[in-house]
């Protein structure tokens, strides 16, 4: 697999409030919106596509967690790399707006092989994000 070329991927998740949903993701995370309907809405997720659709959440989907670094990491999650200073400035502009962070951001394995960056929060609909960063970016798959 050739890792020097990344295609965007298409990721679509749920959302029960599609208003709540698409306010979020164009006013705190500033993601351009593409095309929409009554359903579902498209956004350029860092150069993705990142499609939000309506569907009733049932009482029997129930939050779940693994424990990484003595901390609840939410499962399942999804997010995107980020550059070292994009990744900053993105953790200090959701601070700023008042974020409430499932993960506040941090640095795991500070000064080792694979240091990264990373933010875990969830959206309105309770879709879990993270956010992180890799120090030096050849170190992504770095055993």
């Amino acid at each position: 697999m050739n890792t020097t070329t990344i295609s965007p991927f298409h990721l679509a998740i749920p959302v029960d409030d599609l208003k709540k949903a698409r306010d979020f993701y164009t006013e705190v995370l500033e993601l351009e919106e593409g095309r929409s309907s009554d359903h579902w809405v498209d956004f350029n997720f860092f150069g993705h596509q990142l499609v939000i659709h309506y569907k009733q959440i049932s009482d029997s989907e129930k939050e779940h967690s693994n424990l990484v670094d003595g901390k609840n990491v939410p499962v399942p999650h999804f997010g995107v790399l980020l550059e070292w200073d994009t990744w900053h400035n993105l953790a200090n502009k959701l601070s700023k707006k008042g974020i409430e962070f499932v993960i506040e951001p941090y640095i795991r394995f500070k000064g080792e092989i694979g240091e990264q960056a990373t933010m875990f929060f969830y959206d309105p609909c309770g879709n879990a994000l993270e956010f992180k960063s890799f120090k030096d970016q050849s170190q992504i798959f770095a055993t």
